[in-house]
């Protein structure tokens, strides 16, 4: 099953994010390597949020990852949600339909 973990940011996120940048890469990196990260990244214009997608057996992945993001605990994240994505087209796609 698919996940998005949708991240609203805080005002000054962009002027903030450069002192745990690095920190939170290595973190997201890691949830690549075990396979549970697919995709992630900043909306852009404005930047106002992130887009992290998940492929997990559960809602507590995307939700563990969030709890222990740097962005998260320094406060750069201001409210954070999980939601299932019913995927039907592409080759990853969950519950593909054609």
């Amino acid at each position: 099953m698919h996940y998005l973990l949708m991240y609203d940011v805080s005002a000054d996120y962009l002027a903030r994010r450069g002192e745990y940048r690095d920190e939170h890469l290595r973190y997201a990196w890691a949830a690549v390597e075990r396979g549970e990260l697919l995709l992630a990244g900043a909306l852009a214009d404005p930047v106002d949020g992130a887009i992290l997608l998940f492929e997990a057996d559960s809602p507590a992945v995307p939700e563990a990852f969030a709890l222990s993001d740097p962005y998260v605990r320094e406060g750069l994240v201001t409210h954070w949600r999980v939601r299932p994505w019913t995927t039907v087209v592409g080759e990853r796609a969950s519950s593909p339909v054609r």
